[in-house]
C-alpha cells in the first residue's frame, strides 16, 4: 500500500518541523511539501494533489479556513484535517463548514494525531474528543430556528446585518432598516468577519450565499 501523501500548512517552522519528524518515524504516512501560509498551500495543492493536507486556523494572509474552502473547491480528493489551537464553536464550526474533515487541537498526543491523519486519509471524519462532546451537545439541542443552525457563532442581530448584506444593501441602508446607526453596522460586520474568520465583505456575503436556503430573514425585517 502507498503511503498517505501529507502536506503540512502552518506559520510556525518549528511546528512543521515536529510533525514532519513525527512522521518520517511511520512508513505509511508520508510528508511531500510544507507551506507556512495559504498562498503557498494553494499552489502546493495544486502541484502536488496530496491525499490530506494539515492546515493550521490562523495564518498571515487568508485564514486556513478560507484555504480549506478554496481547495476542496477546486480539489475534491483533497482531505483537509485542521490542527490548531483554537477549540472555540466559530472556529471549529467555519471550519467543518468549509469542508474540512477533522478538527484536532495542537496538544494532541502522538497517537491521537497519527490516527486522525489516517481517519481523514481514509475519507473518515474525526475530532479532538472535547469537541466531538461538544459538537454532540450542539446538535442535541433543540434550534428555535434554522437560520441559527447555520452560523451559531453569531448573534441574532449578527444575522440579520449578514442577511441584508447578501440583499445588496449598504451600510447606510441597513443602518436605515434596523433603526441603528452607520457606526454600529459597522461594528456588527467586523465581528462578522471575525467570527467566520474570513477576510472581507465579499467573502461573508459568498458564504452566507453558500447557505442562502437555509437563512431566512427575520420577524423584524419587514
Amino acid at each position: 500500500m502507498n503511503p498517505l501523501r501529507i502536506v503540512i500548512v502552518d506559520d510556525h517552522p518549528l511546528f512543521r518541523h515536529g510533525v514532519k519528524t513525527l512522521f518520517s518515524t511511520t512508513p505509511d504516512l508520508e510528508v511531500v511539501g510544507e507551506a507556512g501560509n495559504g498562498e503557498e498551500a494553494l499552489i502546493l495543492a495544486d502541484r502536488l494533489l496530496p491525499d490530506v493536507m494539515l492546515m493550521d486556523v490562523r495564518m498571515p494572509g487568508a485564514s486556513g479556513v478560507d484555504i480549506t474552502r478554496r481547495i476542496t473547491a477546486k480539489f475534491p480528493s483533497i482531505r483537509i484535517l485542521i490542527l490548531t489551537m483554537f477549540e472555540d464553536d466559530a472556529s471549529v464550526f467555519t471550519a467543518m463548514r468549509s469542508g474540512a474533515k477533522g478538527y484536532v487541537l495542537k496538544d494532541a498526543d502522538k497517537d491521537e494525531l497519527l490516527r486522525a491523519i489516517r481517519a481523514v486519509g481514509n475519507g473518515e471524519a474525526i475530532f479532538s474528543p472535547g469537541i466531538a462532546s461538544r459538537m454532540i451537545e450542539y446538535f442535541a439541542m433543540s434550534r428555535p430556528a434554522a437560520s441559527e443552525e447555520v452560523f451559531p457563532e453569531l448573534s441574532t442581530r449578527e444575522r440579520e446585518v449578514l442577511y441584508l448584506m447578501t440583499e445588496g444593501l449598504s451600510n447606510a441602508a441597513i443602518a436605515s432598516k434596523l433603526e441603528i446607526s452607520g457606526k454600529t453596522v459597522a461594528n456588527y460586520i467586523t465581528n462578522i468577519l471575525n467570527k467566520l474568520q474570513v477576510q472581507d465583505r465579499q467573502e461573508a456575503m459568498r458564504l452566507a450565499r453558500e447557505t442562502r436556503k437555509d437563512i431566512q430573514p427575520l420577524d423584524r425585517i419587514q
